[in-house]
């Protein structure tokens, strides 16, 4: 038996943080990482920034009430990760609705932004249909809400 768990990031206040490494399968034939692979990294986050705020999403989609799907998706790429780098993802709950959330989303090295995107996470019922969160779900998001401002996200989490 072992005692070691997958880390899941941390809060610094409002933003969580979560860190990657990139890898060489990670990485495409030029040697920089493949745009999907930050999309991938982005839904790590946003999966371990929820558990972190206490919302079992795969104890809603086990007991038939729904699951989080992604509605609307931004991104754009500002400069490439290489192998080796270490990435922080900084994710930041920006809006929260009855049925939706929108998160923006930032890849880092150090004090250059890679990559930042905008998402719609829209929690839908078996059926595809949307439904509201949970109340308490709700309550979480708002105790981490940073209110959109218009433009990208300029600071710098080094």
């Amino acid at each position: 038996m072992h005692d070691l768990t997958p880390q899941s990031g941390r809060f610094d206040g409002p933003r969580h943080q979560f860190a990657v490494r990139v890898y060489f399968e990670d990485t495409d034939l030029s040697g920089v990482v493949y745009h999907a692979n930050y999309l991938r990294w982005f839904e790590r986050a946003r999966s371990d920034m929820l558990r972190l705020l206490g919302i079992d999403q795969r104890g809603a989609h086990d007991a038939g009430e729904g699951a989080y799907a992604v509605a609307d998706l931004s991104i754009r790429y500002l400069r490439p990760a290489k192998l080796d780098d270490a990435v922080l993802i900084v994710s930041e709950t920006t809006e929260v609705t009855a049925a939706t959330c929108r998160i923006r989303q930032t890849a880092w090295r150090g004090p250059d932004k890679l990559a930042e995107a905008q998402v719609r996470a829209a929690f839908v019922a078996p059926n595809g249909r949307p439904r509201r969160q949970k109340r308490e779900w709700v309550e979480a998001f708002n105790t981490v809400l940073i209110p959109a401002t218009p433009g990208p996200s300029t600071e710098s989490p080094a």
